[in-house]
């Protein structure tokens, strides 16, 4: 493996421990990690707002357990098997949200990705809007200069975990997406 693929996998686990994000599960087929938070503004979703500060599950990839992308670009294949396990990783979440006491007060699930684009057709986008995430713009924190810093660390991720799926993709073309549904209507969903 490449020395900086190396540093890079390190500073990663190290990073998702100083912001809590937790591997919930032991099943090997579970792509997901969570990570309690806030909710960094209102969040207007079809089923009504949740106001900024709630109390929110964050999602995040276990990027060791990500299906690689074949080197030839994603396929049929690879896109029906990533939406199994993401379907089965959202049930395991909302059976652990259901099991969790600490978990019971939430208000909604969701987070932050640059894998999917507004601006055009996306076959990621049209996935999240069929598992029931409302797909909106992201709401920038720490501005330009901020999302420029997630984005690059976001693909050098990329590069570490998944190297096929940067190609066609630079850093200056990344663009962060926000997707987000009740708490109520997650584990009506998922549970």
């Amino acid at each position: 493996m490449h020395p900086l693929r190396v540093i890079i996998r390190r500073f990663d686990r190290w990073l998702s421990r100083q912001y809590r994000v937790q591997e919930f599960t032991a099943d090997p087929t579970v792509i997901m990690r969570i990570q309690v938070g806030k909710a960094p503004h209102d969040l207007a979703l079809p089923e009504g707002t949740v106001p900024a500060g709630a109390k929110v599950l964050f999602l995040h990839m276990w990027n060791d357990r990500a299906p690689l992308i074949p080197e030839q670009g994603p396929d049929l294949a690879w896109a029906l098997h990533s939406r199994r396990l993401m379907h089965h990783s959202l049930s395991a979440v909302a059976e652990h949200i259901k099991k969790e006491p600490s978990l019971k007060d939430i208000q909604a699930v969701g987070g932050i990705t640059a894998h999917i684009t507004l601006a055009a057709a996306d076959g990621g986008r049209a996935m999240l809007n069929h598992l029931g995430f409302a797909v909106f713009p992201y709401y920038r924190p720490a501005g330009a200069f901020g999302e420029f810093w997630e984005n690059f660390y976001t693909w050098w991720l990329m590069w570490t975990y998944n190297p096929a799926s940067t190609k066609g993709r630079s850093l200056w073309g990344l663009q962060r997406t926000e997707f987000w549904m009740t708490a109520k209507t997650f584990l009506e969903k998922y549970g």
